[in-house]
């Protein structure tokens, strides 16, 4: 989008807000891309601005400090990820069942897709292990609603035990997530879906 007409150190010259909306996104896209494919650790602010073709003045009059990118890259991922989530929530599903059984395939989906390279969030809290990061701080979040929710699911389906049957679906998530990421597609990740039904048989309930 074009900006106004005034040079942007003029005093007075203000950019538009569709404008600064379309810098902020392209700053944001190209860094997802980045962080994502090669790590954040391994990505500096420098090619962040040369990829996505922004003024590194126009890049910390969005985002301060690299710290502040990096938690709106995984904020964004954690708002696409239940976005997807709620996608397949709020569809005519059969019974709870059904619904876990969407959700895992949509995982299992995610994890053999071309340009897969791990849970970001699980990436960048290797990346970052200070309990205090704020980076690690949206990771950790994430995951806790990922539990939150499962245990929703395992209580609908009338698990005697919703959170510890939660647990053990949490652990094969983030276990397929890993090998995924080390194994590729052909891996033992492939065996998410089926692995969750044979645990969730295992509780005495129906696997959808």
């Amino acid at each position: 989008m074009p900006r106004t007409a005034a040079l942007p150190n003029t005093p007075g010259a203000e950019t538009p807000p569709a404008a600064s909306a379309s810098v902020r996104d392209r700053i944001l896209d190209t860094a997802t891309e980045l962080f994502y494919q090669e790590g954040v650790r391994a990505v500096g602010v420098d090619l962040v601005v040369d990829r996505s073709g922004v003024a590194k003045t126009s890049l910390y009059r969005h985002f301060s400090t690299k710290d502040e990118l990096v938690v709106a890259f995984l904020e964004r991922e954690n708002s696409d990820y239940w976005g997807h989530w709620d996608n397949i929530a709020h569809r005519p599903q059969a019974s709870a069942a059904a619904e876990l059984k969407a959700h895992l395939q949509r995982i299992a989906d995610y994890i053999a897709g071309p340009k897969y390279r791990g849970c970001p969030f699980l990436n960048v809290a290797t990346e970052f292990p200070a309990p205090d990061h704020p980076a690690r701080a949206v990771a950790a979040g994430h995951k806790a609603e990922l539990r939150r929710r499962l245990t929703g699911l395992t209580r609908q389906m009338g698990a005697g035990q919703p959170e510890a049957l939660a647990d053990q679906l949490v652990i094969l998530i983030d276990g397929a997530y890993v090998n995924g990421h080390l194994l590729g597609n052909k891996g033992p990740a492939g065996s998410l879906v089926p692995a969750a039904l044979a645990l969730i048989s295992a509780a005495g309930l129906q696997a959808g």
